[in-house]
This record gives C-alpha cells, structure tokens and sequence, in this order.
C-alpha cells in the first residue's frame, strides 16, 4: 500500500525583486484567501491516484481554482496598498493546511505532490523546493527538486518519492518542512503533518536466517491504535520444553524485531511462539519453526 498526497503553493514568484507588488491590508482578505484554497484542497482530494490526476476534469478543476486564487492573491477583491519591493510582498510562510496525512507503516511509492504555480507577470528562475529535517524512519528518493524555468501563469509539479521504515513510530504525529527559493533569493516555506499508521493484521514473520548459528532475528507485528498488548515470545525445542522467554512485557501496536541468541544451546528443531493479549484479554497466538545448525 502506497500514499499520495497532493499539496498546493500559491504565491508569487520572482516578482518581489523586480516590480511593486499589490497585497491586501485587511486581515479579513486573508482569511478569505485561507477558506477558499481550503475549499479547492477538500473537492480536488478526491482525484488521489495519477490515473484521476490526468482527467480533463481535474485539469479544469485546478484552472478554475488558479483562476480564483490569482485573482484574490492580485487583490481584486480588496483594497489594494503599494510597497518598496522586498521579501514581505509575498507571504513567509504558506501553511494554511492543517490536513494530517495518514501513511501506513512499512510503506514503498508514497509520493508527495507539491504544485508550485507562478502568478507574477515575470518567469521565475531556478525554484528549488528543497526537505529540511527529515525524520529517520522517513526515507526519500530524493531530499531537492529544482524548477528550471516558472513562466508566468503557469504551474509545475516539484514530486518527492518515499518509504516508511518498518519500525517506525506508529500513530505519532511529525511535521515536514519544505522551503522553496528562487534564483534570487526570495523564500517560503511549507509544512504538512504526516502520521504512520500501524499494522491492520497480526503477524508472526519467519526468523532470519534460517537456519541460523548462533543468532537469528524475530520480528512481528501488532495491529490497532490506542491500545496496549501483553506480549511474551517463548522458545520451545522439539519435544516442547520451553527453552527461554524471550519476551514479557507490554507493547503498543507497531512492528518489531527481536534477536534470539543460540549460542547455549544444541543444534536442533525450535518453536518460537507469539502470544499477544490484548485489552479484552484475547490472546492471538502465532508460532513458527527455526533451525540451528551449528
């Protein structure tokens, strides 16, 4: 399983530097500004695969939505104020999305989206849009992406490919921080909350290696969000005697791995054995089999 998610930049690019630009003196017009983009991000969320993103619909959506945006960003609906050309002609921070996005652990192909719209009457040069402090569980294809060219009016896409660690946190809510700059200088910057979701299934996974001398790993899984298990790993040899308890203790749902060390022990069959119970005191028993070959 794989997510996408598709974030919108609306600003002005290039254009600070170069001629006065037009912004609104009334706290109100940035609030309309917030509400309608919230407006176009809640009816363009239902295109969320790359097939419904090429649709002449979708197409004609995010026109009209530009359209509107512009509009409002070039002060048509409000009173309109002059100043010097510096970096407060355009918004320092374009966070106006407090969406958090679900990503389920162990994931491949999630994929960002950032559309990057210029509405100055300029092109803008070498736009980079660039991750800052990526958290470790997070692993992506790449951390910058630089838009050669902006023209006016038109809209590129910066897409930022990555997968989740399989021990990653689960149900913890991160921030990704995202800084865009162009060749001269100007900068904003995006942020979007991510949460990992945990395991939907119970899993007991085969050890590796297998077979093994002297150590070999475990791991599992343990799905839900807002509840803890009783968890206990017990090892057993041929004739079921337990041999050692691996683990005894509680755990969140999540993914985890545990390595068993054999080197006391003879060469031979094992059975390592799973039981997690869970608030309504179900036990969910899984084992397998392993082998140590000295």
């Amino acid at each position: 399983m794989k997510t996408i998610i598709t974030l919108l930049l609306c600003t002005s690019l290039a254009i600070a530097q170069q001629i006065p630009n037009t912004i609104t003196s009334k706290a109100k017009n940035k609030l309309e500004f917030q509400t309608t983009l919230k407006k176009w991000q809640e009816e363009l969320k239902q295109f969320n695969t790359p097939e419904l993103r090429k649709s002449q619909k979708y197409a004609a959506l995010r026109q009209e939505m530009w359209k509107e945006l512009r509009d409002m960003r070039l002060g048509k609906t409000a009173e309109p104020v002059q100043h010097k050309p510096s970096l407060a002609a355009v918004p320092a921070k374009v966070n106006e999305d407090a969406t958090c996005y679900d990503v389920p652990v162990a994931s491949k192909g999630n994929t960002i989206d950032m559309s990057i719209v210029n509405t100055s009457t300029l092109s803008a040069e070498g736009v980079k849009v660039e991750i800052n402090n990526i958290p470790e569980w997070l692993k992506f294809t790449e951390k910058d992406i630089t838009l050669t060219t902006l023209k006016s009016n038109e809209e590129q896409t910066a897409s930022f490919t990555f997968s989740v660690d399989k021990l990653a946190k689960v149900n913890k809510e991160d921030t990704l921080h995202f800084t865009i700059t162009d060749k001269n200088g100007q900068t904003w910057t995006k942020e979007i909350k991510i949460s990992i979701t945990p395991p939907t299934t119970y899993e007991l996974l085969q050890n590796y290696p297998n077979p093994f001398n002297p150590t070999t790993t475990i791991e599992y899984q343990l799905p839900g969000a807002g509840i803890r298990y009783n968890v206990s790993i017990k090892i057993y040899d041929a004739i079921g005697r337990e041999v050692t308890n691996l683990i005894n203790e509680q755990q969140d749902p999540g993914y985890y791995q545990k390595i068993f060390n054999a080197s006391r022990y003879a060469s031979g069959m094992y059975i390592y054995r799973l039981v997690a119970t869970d608030e309504q005191n179900k036990q969910h028993v899984f084992q397998k089999k392993m082998i140590l070959l000295r």
